[in-house]
């Protein structure tokens, strides 16, 4: 443990938003957008306030150049609350998990690569003895439920909205959507194998001619290569956002000029395209700011919203009724830290139904309950009585208490309870550091930040500066009880003030250059148990040789480190 090296300054701000006064987005450099609500005085005071105190409680003037003189679990808990008294507010979550979740507890593994929303609870899974807990091979083939693909004409399946699905995924669909809070009046939804799927399955049934597709990602992803690649071959023109280094923000003064591209008053005769827009980043979790959306619109664009890296309650501050997305994708999984299958959700409004194109392909997916006693007991549903009666069949039927769950703890708790773990451990990786000019951690895109996603991308740097290579991290990560996740950044402009680090930091993959990372996000059962273990774990890489040893150990072949020096 050391005290601060001169010139230091506090950091600025298992399965793998908002908007400023101003009315169109501008420059990067000037007014860019504020990552969250229209600020009030007090919302303000209260976001630069969180940074401060986060700054000046964890470990304050303080780094740690060495594994051992690490503070222990409780003493860094201990700096925790008093940074966020609020998280006492959460237990009601440790509650949960140790009920309904208790094997995250005695498999000792942490989960931080997961990205999505759970359907049920383990408890659900078993009746359970935890003290003679074992793991059961036959609980991960398929509990509940399993996915059989099917062929179809997306356009048929929505403009006849209900007609040939099955009882159990009739129960899937409404508790979905009111999960959700979308309303089954104004969107009719299709099950998708995944979230490509569903990606696919638009630019399949658009009618791209002539017309554009607008994508707004930080990071390399199968769903957006393949909504480009089909969406290019049916003629559309593919363009997308950049994101400025070092803080990876959208550069607004570019994507303004796209979106607002076109003569005026020609949006009534027909629109630009779709403008698919994810409302933060599951890889850098950076948040976008919704207003977006709206210049989008206003300027002739269909909107398709990627909820895929929302957070379990986000939904309920996004504002559904406001912004009244054209199409919009999320994904579910079964069991978290258990059964990490699960289908992707299309939902498009009804009013743009008609402009959609027939296509037959594949995609879409049929729910198929399994056979085994819990689900079949969890079916003993009446349709009929359920649409006759108050009480929703999912209520007293089919139970999906994994849904259930978030739903009783509701949006603050849950957004709070992320928001102080992944800041806490923004703030403790900075805390280490080989010497006074060398860090080990170096985080792409937010720092500390009130509004930040509760996702981080980041990579580890040897004595010499030159990158741990993120493959043999995630693995060494694994041996460790650890599961993280990999990304590769791209879309990133150098303003002339950093030309001459562009060379260091960037890497060529499928003729596109950018930046591979580690990945680490914090689903809502996280405690902060899991992201000091990870604390743990990255401060070992902070001992000379520990990379060669852990290697052998672990049976992980070290490849040649690339040049990659801190920034």
């Amino acid at each position: 443990m050391h005290r601060p090296f001169p010139g230091d300054s506090p950091p600025p701000n298992c399965l793998h938003g908002f908007f400023s006064s101003s009315s169109i987005p501008g420059d990067v450099t000037s007014s860019d957008p504020p990552q969250g609500p229209t600020p009030t005085v007090t919302s303000a005071i209260l976001r630069r306030n969180f940074a401060q105190t986060t700054a000046s409680t964890i470990f304050p003037e303080t780094h740690f150049t060495e594994p051992n003189s690490l503070p222990s679990l409780q003493e860094s808990f201990s700096h925790f609350i008093q940074a966020y008294p609020n998280y006492t507010d959460t237990y009601g979550i440790d509650r949960i998990r140790s009920d309904h979740y208790f094997h995250l507890g005695l498999t000792h593994y942490t989960c931080l690569d997961y990205i999505g929303i759970g359907l049920y609870s383990y408890s659900q899974l078993l009746n359970y003895d935890p003290s003679t807990y074992q793991i059961s091979s036959s609980l991960s083939e398929s509990p509940f439920f399993s996915v059989s693909p099917k062929i179809g004409n997306l356009k048929e399946k929505l403009l006849h909205d209900g007609g040939q699905e099955t009882e159990f995924e009739h129960s899937m669909k409404r508790r979905i959507m009111s999960f959700l809070k979308i309303s089954e009046e104004d969107y009719s939804m299709v099950f998708t194998a995944n979230r490509t799927s569903a990606f696919r399955l638009v630019a399949e049934s658009y009618p791209f001619s002539k017309r554009k597709l607008l994508t707004v990602y930080d990071y390399e992803s199968e769903a957006v290569d393949e909504i480009n690649r089909v969406s290019e071959k049916r003629g559309a023109k593919v363009a997308a956002a950049e994101f400025s280094w070092p803080g990876l923000r959208i550069c607004s003064s570019k994507l303004r000029k796209i979106v607002t591209a076109g003569k005026s008053g020609s949006t009534k005769k027909k629109k630009k395209g779709v403008f698919v827009f994810p409302l933060h980043s599951r890889v850098s979790g950076s948040r976008y700011p919704y207003l977006w959306m709206s210049v989008a619109q206003e300027n002739g664009w269909h909107v398709m919203i990627d909820a895929c890296g929302l957070g379990p309650k986000d939904m309920d501050s996004f504002g559904l009724s406001i912004y009244n997305p054209d199409f919009m994708v999320c994904s579910f999984y079964k069991v978290f830290g258990e059964n990490p299958s699960g289908f992707g959700c299309l939902f498009v409004k009804k009013s743009t139904i008609p402009i959609l194109e027939s296509s037959t392909g594949s995609g879409m997916v049929n729910l198929v309950p399994t056979d085994d006693p819990i689900s079949l007991h969890a079916l003993e549903i009446s349709r009929t009585r359920a649409e006759s009666e108050e009480v929703d069949s999912f209520s007293s039927g089919i139970e999906f208490r994994g849904l259930d769950h978030v739903d009783s703890l509701g949006l603050v708790a849950t957004g709070n309870r992320s928001r102080c773990l992944i800041n806490w451990l923004v703030s403790a990786l900075y805390k280490l550091r080989h010497s006074a000019t060398s860090r080990l951690v170096k985080i792409y895109g937010p720092k500390v930040n009130f509004n930040r996603g509760p996702a981080i991308a980041f990579n580890l740097f040897d004595q010499k500066g030159e990158r741990i290579e993120p493959f043999i991290v995630q693995k060494l990560a694994d041996c460790s009880n650890i599961s993280l996740g990999q990304g590769f950044l791209k879309k990133i402009m150098f303003e002339e003030e950093y030309e001459g680090v562009k060379d260091r930091v960037l890497e060529k993959r499928k003729n596109e250059h950018g930046i591979s990372v580690l990945t680490a996000a914090l689903g809502f059962l996280a405690n902060f148990e899991d992201v000091y273990k990870l604390w743990i774990f990255v401060a070992r890489f902070l001992e000379s040789g520990f990379v060669e040893t852990e290697s052998v150990r672990c049976g992980v072949h070290v490849f040649e480190h690339k040049s990659r020096e801190v920034v």
